[in-house]
């Protein structure tokens, strides 16, 4: 396990199939190794592991933002392609001001419209960020409530 910063005792790539390759001090490769978030939701800069195949911790990365550009792109486009979290930039309808209510949003990936069991299903997060939590399971991020528009910031201060 390495404690990494910009010059890491490590290099990755990506293989003709996609997957990375991971070499590390000791020049052996590890073919499809996998980048896990330790705090995917509140902290997703902070504690990346590097996991082999086999489940083995390769190397522990700090801080994502410390690290080079080129090391830095290939672990965010992998970790953004495993990680479901539609960002809501707009709430434009809430079916009622009770729960259960349907709620219509605009993300980062489109419209979208999910049930809002309970008041219980949104947690702050710090820092204005919310993680909202619909009847089916998926996550959804407000990065920063406080910037929504005021329609929105209206329909979501029924429920805060």
């Amino acid at each position: 396990m390495s404690n990494i910063d910009l010059t890491p005792d490590f290099s990755l790539a990506r293989d003709a199939f996609g997957q990375i390759v991971f070499t590390g001090a000791d020049g052996l490769p590890h073919v499809g190794v996998v980048p896990v978030r330790a705090f995917p939701m509140t902290a997703p800069d902070e504690g990346v592991s590097i996991v082999s195949p086999d489940g083995q911790e390769l190397a522990w990365i700090d801080r994502l933002s410390a690290l080079a550009a080129p090391l830095r792109a290939i672990l965010e486009s992998e970790l953004s392609s495993r990680d479901f979290a539609p960002c809501i930039q707009r709430i434009t309808d809430v079916s009622t001001y009770s729960t259960p209510s349907t709620w219509t949003v605009e993300t980062d990936r489109g419209t979208t419209s999910f049930v809002l069991k309970s008041e219980d299903d949104i947690r702050r997060l710090g820092e204005g960020r919310l993680l909202i939590t619909g009847a089916h399971g998926v996550s959804f991020i407000v990065t920063n409530r406080m910037t929504l528009d005021k329609h929105s910031k209206k329909l979501l201060e029924r429920f805060l």
